[in-house]
């Protein structure tokens, strides 16, 4: 600590240390300053011959015992710290009256000072950021809160900067259970009044200045008023007195940053915008967070190229990759490059990556999936979020959600890049990009996919086990174009328009072995013909700038293709080796435009969960056999075993023996089998299996006795999809999910007459996964009657009345052995337990909290459950997906300039 402070921190009164006092062994040189609570001097140490910092308490406050119990909390607190950027504490002493510390000097300025001299250059402003944010993060995590970060706490040195004055800070629970509370500082009471405002106003967040208890995010909000103070040279909230001050905090935004200086970054904009959140809840949750994404700005900014990977542990305090709305690194020059890519060759290709609107995170795989697709002029982008589908700029980074597209899949576009097709509750839609009216055009039942081809037809892949089909985008009856050939192909799938809109490319496979070599990309006329077979595949097709793309295994592969001949090449160009597949639907995770525009999935090394039995605070106790793609896990009632679903694209039942870890399989059927249950006493095990006669589906409920060597009995059959989530304890019922993906209802089957099967909750909105309680009387189960998943409860048998239990999100509900708790998975992927009191007629919802954050493998089927609860409540059997990154989506403009490059 050492410099010149800042004259705002200034206290008006005469310095009471003379030159060549002695404060135990260290001497006087000459008065620095004063800071919040202390003045300070530059010393010498008279034993290690060194120059130090000391700080005694201010003599107008030295009667206050209440600034006594902050001076020694700060010594504790800063004597806890050591961390290159926070400055460090030598000793602790007192000489008579005189309490003091002994503090690392520093040779340099503080920040207010610099800043006088206006902003500072990109560069300085992410680096000192970043290298505030990590020492922030270091407090954090022991549990300490700064609460009076600003320009004059911050020494700017040669090595970088470092934070001062942790006398304000406050010893906090710590935030993750992996912290030792013994080893934070106690305080035996509060030394900050109720109402109390500690701090500097310019910096101090909302919630401070309304007198309620500050924390972590509390120095978020801080950081993001020195960033933009940083960037710009000017104060982000400014008035003529305080109280207009404290106004503009409460009230106003701050000017962007590229207001101020057009060259910088939108992505930093981003970055401040969420530091300066007015709620807690909006903001970074973590400093941790923050720096990571300066880190990605800077190293874009001076490799303008890709950003690196950002590892799960530092992004699992959000719901992966919710930033919002932006292009990263290069979105403000990238709507120009995207116009500029028909001009010539020599456009330089530019990588970048997606991210969804904030608090979202992408559906990119699964059977209710809608995953990202370009729009043909390579401008816009479509796809899932949120529970409904967004439109996207590629120019200005904007994003706007469609009314109406709730649980929408599989979005395509127009022709002209004006309207998007989708599917949802069992139909085909069509809304234009802009927003307005939904109409409805086709029937699809669970639909493949779709696409729109120049001459204004529309073809579609109905259900999962068709053939495919054509319509008008104003309506009318839909006519086959192609059929199935029994003992050949049992599905067409994913169609996409060639260029002259009369052909079309499509999948072709088996169901029972969709890597046969019957399965491959096949092309077809619209209006009737034989298809021609293209190549073998066992995945998606899209032409695109002269190449027919297509994903094996990891690798997207460009075909060269002659659209006359309607031949592809023999030998492929790789274009990526990291594009994720989706083993659920066999669908390629890429889509590209007409103008040179590339947009992929990423695939994640090291897919799978592994099984892992966590306490009530999330420390991991033991695992369960080896890492595999196996999810949907339940427990036997007596827990000695678990289920688990493992295959894809087809899979089977399997069955674990806890204590030894070791798995048997159930079922080998080679057919899409899901939901496993356990009967009440564990000795059935129930699941749900798709079977097909010609063109016909029928989903069957079936079960067999627990250790798969009796017979099979058929439980109950259905024309309409079913998948079952529950058996009551009394054995008597079973809750299924009823209707196409993306428009469940939660239905009850009594077993005695099957016969007499009913909705219990249904309604236009999706709602799915049921779970009684113990008792009987209550049912649990999550609906998007919000627009995302919410949790709620309804009495059982009568239904109609409703309780909401979750408030930010929710998935995936479990009761406790004794029905008093209600445990689910919120949007942010925290394990969240609400206690309940549903003895009388009415459900008390009493608390709400987070246990722990989960990081979930859930398999191609997002919708599935991933843990379960053990019966003495006292441990989770949780899929854990360990240090897998959330998915992210890669940008590449001008791809094919980097082909002849291979």
């Amino acid at each position: 600590m050492g410099g010149r402070p800042a004259a705002p921190i200034f206290f008006p009164q005469i310095v009471s240390l003379a030159p060549g006092a002695r404060l135990g062994p260290y001497e006087i040189v000459s008065p620095l300053g004063a800071g919040g609570m202390g003045e300070v001097y530059r010393a010498r140490d008279t034993r290690l011959e060194r120059t130090v910092a000391i700080k005694v308490l201010s003599s107008h406050l030295s009667a206050s015992p209440e600034s006594r119990q902050r001076f020694e909390r700060e010594a504790k607190t800063i004597s806890q710290l050591s961390h290159p950027h926070i400055c460090a504490l030598h000793d602790v002493g007192r000489e008579g009256e005189t309490e003091y510390l002994v503090m690392e000097y520093l040779e340099g300025e503080t920040l207010a000072e610099r800043l006088a001299k206006g902003p500072l250059p990109l560069e300085q402003t992410l680096r000192y950021g970043m290298q505030i944010a990590d020492a922030l993060d270091r407090a954090h995590r022991q549990g300490i809160v700064h609460r009076d970060l600003k320009p004059g706490n911050v020494m700017v040195t040669k090595s970088g900067v470092k934070l001062l004055d942790f006398g304000l800070a406050k010893a906090v629970a710590p935030a993750t259970p992996a912290v030792d509370v013994t080893a934070l500082p106690t305080q035996a009471a509060p030394v900050t009044r109720e109402g109390t405002l500690i701090g500097t106003v310019q910096y101090m967040a909302p919630e401070q200045l309304q007198g309620r208890e500050a924390d972590a995010r509390t120095d978020i909000f801080a950081l993001g008023v020195l960033l933009h103070e940083m960037a710009t040279g000017r104060k982000a909230f400014s008035g003529d007195t305080q109280a207009s001050i404290v106004s503009s905090i409460l009230r106003d935004e701050p000017q962007p940053i590229s207001r101020v200086h057009p060259t910088s970054p939108p992505a930093l904009d981003r970055v401040v915008q969420k530091s300066l959140a007015k709620d807690p809840e909006d903001r970074w949750q973590s400093a941790a967070d923050l720096g990571s994404e300066l880190k990605w700005i800077a190293e874009g900014s001076q490799a303008g190229a890709v950003a690196p990977a950002i590892s799960r542990r530092r992004r699992r305090d959000w719901l992966a990759w919710s930033i919002a709305g932006l292009l990263l690194v290069t979105t403000l020059f990238l709507g120009n490059e995207v116009r500029r890519l028909r001009s010539g060759p020599r456009t330089p290709t530019i990588h970048s990556f997606l991210v969804p609107p904030e608090k979202t995170s992408f559906r990119l795989t699964g059977d209710d999936s809608a995953p990202i697709v370009l729009s043909p002029d390579g401008r816009k982008t479509a796809f899932g979020a949120g529970g409904k589908l967004w439109v996207g700029s590629l120019s200005t980074g904007a994003m706007t959600p469609l009314d109406g597209t709730d649980a929408g899949t599989f979005p395509f576009w127009s022709p002209d890049s004006r309207v998007v097709g989708f599917f949802s509750d069992g139909k085909l839609r069509v809304v234009e990009a802009t927003g307005g009216p939904v109409r409805a055009i086709a029937n699809t039942p669970n639909a493949r996919g779709g696409t729109w081809g120049s001459r204004g037809t529309i073809v579609f892949s109905p259900d999962f086990r068709s053939g495919l089909f054509r319509v008008s985008p104003s309506g009318g009856p839909a006519a086959p174009i192609t059929h199935l050939e029994s003992g050949k192909h049992t599905t067409h799938r994913w169609p996409s328009f060639l260029p002259d809109g009369e052909h079309v490319l499509y999948l072709a496979a088996n169901h029972q072995d969709p890597r046969g070599e019957d399965s491959g990309i096949y092309v077809a006329r619209v209006v009737g013909g034989a298809p021609r077979r293209l190549l073998s595949s066992y995945g998606s097709a899209q032409y695109a700038s002269g190449w027919l793309l297509t994903v094996r295994d990891t690798s997207l592969l460009a075909f060269p293709f002659d659209l006359r001949g309607l031949i592809a090449g023999p030998e492929p160009v790789r274009v990526r080796d990291d594009v994720n597949f989706d083993l659920g639907v066999w669908r390629g995770g890429f889509t590209a435009s007409d103008n040179g525009v590339l947009a992929y999935q990423t695939a994640q090394a090291g897919v799978g969960g592994q099984l892992t039995w966590m306490d009530l605070s999330g420390h991991r106790l033991s695992t369960v056999g080896e890492k595999s793609e196996a999810y949907s896990p339940q427990l036997s009632p007596d827990g000695q075993r678990a289920l688990v679903v493992l295959g894809d694209p087809n899979n089977d039942i399997w069955v674990y023996e806890l204590d030894r870890g070791v798995r048997t399989r159930l079922t080998t059927a080679a057919q899409v089998q899901v939901s496993p249950l356990w009967s009440p006493d564990g000795s059935e095990i129930l699941y749900s299996s798709q079977r097909m006669s010609g063109e016909s589906i029928e989903f069957v409920l079936t079960a067999l006795t627990s250790d798969g060597a009796g017979a099979r009995r058929v439980v109950y059959r259905s024309k309409e999809r079913i998948e079952p989530t529950d058996w009551s304890r009394d054995g008597r019922y079973l809750l299924v999910d009823r209707g196409n993906i993306g428009a469940q209802d939660v239905w009850v089957i009594p077993l005695s007459e099957p016969d007499k099967a009913a909705p219990l909750v249904q309604s236009q909105f999706q709602e799915r996964g049921g779970q009684f309680s113990p008792d009987g009387r209550w049912i649990a189960y999550q609906s998007l009657q919000t627009s995302r998943n919410e949790i709620y409860v309804t009495p059982f048998p009568g239904g109609g009345a409703r309780w909401q239990v979750s408030a930010a999100g929710g998935t995936q509900p479990r009761w406790s052995a004794d029905g008093r708790e209600l445990y689910f998975v919120s949007a942010m992927d925290d394990l969240m337990v609400a206690t309940l009191d549903g003895r009388a007629t009415r459900l008390e919802v009493k608390e709400v909290k987070s246990l722990f954050r989960v990081n979930l493998y859930r398999g191609p089927r997002v919708g599935l459950h991933s843990y379960d609860v053990s019966p003495d409540g006292k441990r989770f059997l949780i899929n854990d997906a360990g240090e897998v990154g959330v998915p992210r989506v890669a940008l590449v403009t001008n791809w094919t300039a980097e082909l002849a490059k291979r």
